[in-house]
């Protein structure tokens, strides 16, 4: 798979429908895309925790959408995905361990009521996110995110069937072996065409980047 970071970010503002239409359109696989709870419990699209030095699990959507109104529900992306229908959606839940906020259910609840989830899998570097989305029914894959290799460890206790390494921390014979233990592996951010190329030679599942041209070079 072949996957817009945040969509086409070179070519329209990252993570904005504009930005995923361009991805798309370009001929990618699909989309990866960035998830907060906001105070009133809307799934918004938006990759940094805070907004103009506020945090968005503070600000109510009303708020965020007079601030910030390129900012789409993750409803508005299912809506997106269906004029596309092979389109793959790689669905990062931003979460910092903790006490939930309730960010898991929501998502959760949006996904059941979405005809296509079957094209979409969860990734988060929380590793307690991805426990609670387990225990809650999910029903979606799930991959644990990581630019730490020592991240790795967590693999056995965590209720994953992928990874998602940063790009640097793979050899050909770390994907053979991540894929022996029977995890999907998707990587990042790659935006170079030799690159990817090599990546998918050593196999990997997925490569995510911010030029679709780079990518489809790598494959073509």
């Amino acid at each position: 798979m072949l996957l817009g970071h945040r969509g086409s970010p070179h070519r329209a503002k990252e993570n904005t429908l504009e930005s995923f239409r361009k991805a798309l359109e370009a001929g990618l696989d699909g989309l990866e895309l960035d998830l907060h709870r906001t105070r009133d419990g809307v799934l918004v699209v938006h990759h940094d925790f805070e907004l103009a030095g506020r945090p968005i699990a503070e600000m109510d959507w009303p708020t965020l959408q007079q601030q910030a109104p390129w900012l789409p529900r993750l409803e508005q992306v299912f809506a997106l995905a269906e004029e596309f229908p092979q389109t793959r959606l790689n669905l990062e839940l931003k979460s910092q361990p903790g006490p939930s906020d309730g960010r898991e259910a929501l998502l959760v609840q949006a996904l059941h009521s979405w005809p296509g989830r079957a094209r979409a899998w969860i990734s988060s570097f929380d590793p307690l996110a991805l426990i609670r989305l387990y225990r809650l029914g999910v029903g979606v894959p799930l991959a644990l995110l990581y630019a730490e290799p020592e991240m790795e460890e967590l693999v056995p206790c965590l209720p994953v069937q992928g990874v998602h390494p940063q790009a640097t921390l793979l050899s050909r014979e770390k994907v053979e072996h991540l894929k022996a233990r029977g995890l999907f592996v998707v990587t990042w951010t790659v935006n170079q065409v030799k690159a990817a190329r090599e990546l998918l030679d050593w196999g990997v599942d997925g490569v995510i980047g911010d030029w679709p041209e780079q990518l489809l070079a790598a494959r073509g």
